[in-house]
C-alpha cells in the first residue's frame, strides 16, 4: 500500500530549495500551555531526507558549547517559513562529521556560483536604477536649457523694445 494513495500531501509553497551545508533560519510555531508563539532557529542543515511522505531536514546549532539538532518535516503545519542565509560548499549528502568538530572547525566555505548569480542580479537592478536616474537628469537638463533659452529670448525682446523706444524719442 502506497502512502500517497491514503492521503494527499500538502506541500508548503513558501519552501525554498535547501541542501546540506546551507545555513537556514527556520521559524516554527510552538504551543505552550494555552498560547502559541513563533520561535526561530538559525543553524546548519546537516541532512535532507526526501520521501513520498514529504521528507524532512535536520538543522544543527551550537549554543554555549552544546550542540542542538532539530528535525523538521517539510509538510509540517508548524513551519512558518524557511529563509536560506547562505549556501555552504560541501561534498557530502549527510554532514554527520560536523558533530565531532568544534564550532570554529565546523565552519564551511560559501558556494560562489549562487553568489555570482545574485551579484549579477543586483548589478542589473542597479544599472536599471542608474539608467533611470540618468534619464531623469537628462530631462532636468533639457528643461533647464529650455528655460534659459526662453529667458534669453525675453531679454532680447526687451532689448529690442528699449531700442525702438529710444529711436522714437530721438526722432521726436
Amino acid at each position: 500500500m502506497n502512502v500517497n494513495s491514503v492521503s494527499q500531501i500538502k506541500v508548503n509553497p513558501n519552501m525554498p530549495q535547501i541542501s546540506p551545508g546551507d545555513t537556514v533560519k527556520v521559524s516554527f510555531k510552538i504551543k505552550e500551555a494555552n498560547r502559541e508563539r513563533v520561535q526561530t532557529l538559525l543553524g546548519l542543515v546537516v541532512r535532507v531526507r526526501r520521501s513520498a511522505s514529504g521528507g524532512n531536514f535536520t538543522v544543527r546549532r551550537v549554543t554555549y558549547g552544546i550542540g542542538v539538532e532539530h528535525t523538521f518535516p517539510f509538510v509540517s503545519p508548524f513551519l512558518e517559513k524557511i529563509e536560506v542565509v547562505r549556501h555552504g560548499k560541501v561534498r557530502r549528502a549527510k554532514l554527520y562529521f560536523i558533530r565531532r568538530l568544534s564550532a570554529r572547525e565546523a565552519r564551511l566555505k560559501e558556494r560562489r556560483e549562487k553568489m555570482a548569480e545574485e551579484a549579477a542580479a543586483v548589478a542589473v537592478a542597479e544599472e536599471g536604477e542608474v539608467e533611470e536616474a540618468d534619464s531623469e537628469e537628462i530631462v532636468a537638463e533639457e528643461h533647464e536649457v529650455e528655460e534659459a533659452v526662453s529667458e534669453e529670448v525675453v531679454d532680447e525682446e526687451s532689448v529690442v523694445e528699449e531700442a525702438t523706444v529710444e529711436e522714437v524719442k530721438e526722432t521726436e
